[in-house]
């Protein structure tokens, strides 16, 4: 393998683009359940509610702050590392960019600092909005951004002339081919990450016998919410699944791991494989029999499309389009387990104390992250070697860059992120060792304004 500027671009943006993905999916999902605990606490008045939303709202506030500063990072590289890219799609990439700040960052601008430090300022009804419409804006910029990768994986509504794409229909080039699927599925993912979040924190306190109202009551919002979405996401992945078969071949015969233009039948499902991508076989593989064909073509004897149905020059790299995708599905099935689980203790009653049960909700609490990179590397490495697939190949994208100046960049990048994540976890663990607080007692809604146009005071809470 050479080490010139097209692989060091690559690596450059798929370090931060990793990084970034895990702030925004927490930040989404947490969004959506703060929404829902405040909206739970206005209706019955419980002060545990209160508590639980004030505790999420604090790790919430630096994963969004972290999402949004490595999100800004991601605008330049693509200037500089991918000018030809944006010469090129810039008349289609632009304009959603665009729209995406202006109608969910400013939208989440607006209401994040009543959401923040309004809590004791503005009437609950209006805090309770606040937080919806920060909710909303993290949907909507999820929404405009998945619109936008998933133009370049399915693009559609352009002419190409003169080397530059030219747009013919808008409204083909929002609504791609594959961004109705691929926007439910990466939307359940964040959700779904969230849920695990909030079960893994309160499973951990219930351990500790600390908190035990706070644990029992996330432990139950947590397992029902994942519950729930993982049984939407087994049909979503599978709907997606069978689009980008459709639409993207290649990207899902290097998933599936098989070589041959058509499998044997019936057809294994491989968990280990050792591609040799230049012989285009296996070293070796191991799988359960007749999964494959009942997975993949839910029949029992079905045969699976392998990778030499695609041209060698247009192939992706097996091996990591594989092994992304079984990070991912691998992680999705330990989810199903605990869900299954927890419906089960749930009806027995012992869903507070069965210890292996919390103790695998604790290990379990980053795997909606896990599992959204590992999804994630099998859109973005499946996609290759096309940056906008069947128009631009990623080596004719790259800028002329020298490759030590990258070099030193990418070592930029990884000191700078690396004392982000410290920080992050620093102060998330802080936060959550310190414990949740029972909430103040809510202060009466005037019906004026003037006590939110106050000087603002983060409430602190001291360390114990």
């Amino acid at each position: 393998m050479t080490i010139d500027s097209e692989l060091l671009a690559r690596v450059q943006f798929a370090f931060t683009v990793s990084f970034h993905i895990i702030f925004p999916t927490m930040s989404i999902g947490l969004a959506a359940f703060l929404a829902i605990v405040e909206g739970l606490w206005l209706k019955t008045k419980d002060p545990l509610y209160l508590q639980i939303y004030r505790f999420w709202l604090g790790i919430f506030a630096m994963s969004f702050g972290v999402g949004v500063v490595t999100g800004i990072v991601l605008s330049f590289e693509f200037g500089l590392g991918f000018a030809k890219f944006g010469q090129m799609a810039g008349p289609a990439i632009g304009p959603m960019i665009a729209l995406e700040v202006l109608t969910s960052f400013f939208l989440e601008a607006g209401f994040l600092g009543i959401m923040l430090f309004g809590l004791n300022r503005v009437g609950p009804r209006l805090h309770f909005f606040a937080t919806c419409m920060v909710a909303l804006g993290t949907l909507l910029s999820a929404s405009w951004i998945l619109s936008a990768n998933s133009w370049i994986q399915s693009p559609d509504g352009v002419s190409v002339e003169n080397g530059r794409v030219v747009v013919t229909d808008w409204l083909r080039v929002i609504v791609n081919p594959s961004w109705l699927y691929r926007l439910p599925h990466m939307l359940a993912a964040a959700y779904i990450t969230g849920s695990f979040l909030v079960a893994g924190i309160g499973a951990w306190y219930l351990l500790r016998g600390e908190h035990l109202d706070f644990g029992r009551r996330t432990v139950s919002l947590g397992t029902a919410f994942a519950t729930v979405l993982i049984a939407c996401q087994v049909f979503l992945g599978d709907i997606l699944y069978g689009k980008m078969l459709e639409l993207q071949p290649s990207k899902m015969q290097a998933a599936e791991g098989f070589w041959e233009k058509k499998s044997e039948s019936p057809a294994p499902y491989y968990w280990i494989i050792v591609p040799d991508q230049e012989k285009q076989r296996n070293r070796f593989a191991l799988g359960i029999p007749y999964l494959g064909s009942i997975w993949l073509t839910h029949s029992l004897n079905g045969e699976v499309d392998g990778l030499s149905n695609t041209p060698v020059e247009r192939q992706p790299s097996m091996g990591l389009v594989f092994y992304g995708f079984r990070v991912m599905y691998g992680t999705a099935i330990l989810m199903f387990g605990i869900a299954v689980a927890s419906l089960w203790l749930r009806y027995l009653g012992r869903l507070y104390t069965t210890r292996w049960f919390l103790g695998a909700l604790v290990a379990m609490t980053p795997s909606g992250i896990f599992a959204t990179l590992g999804g994630w590397y099998v859109a973005e490495t499946g996609r290759q070697p096309w940056v906008i697939w069947g128009i631009l190949r990623t080596a004719d994208a790259v800028s002329p860059v020298p490759a030590n100046v990258l070099l030193s960049t990418l070592i930029a990048f990884v000191c700078i992120y690396t004392l982000f994540m410290a920080a992050f976890l620093v102060f998330t663990v802080r936060f959550i060792r310190r414990g949740p607080k029972h909430a103040p007692e809510y202060a009466e809604p005037t019906g004026s304004l003037k006590p939110a146009l106050s000087p603002a005071v983060i409430n602190i809470v001291p360390a114990e």
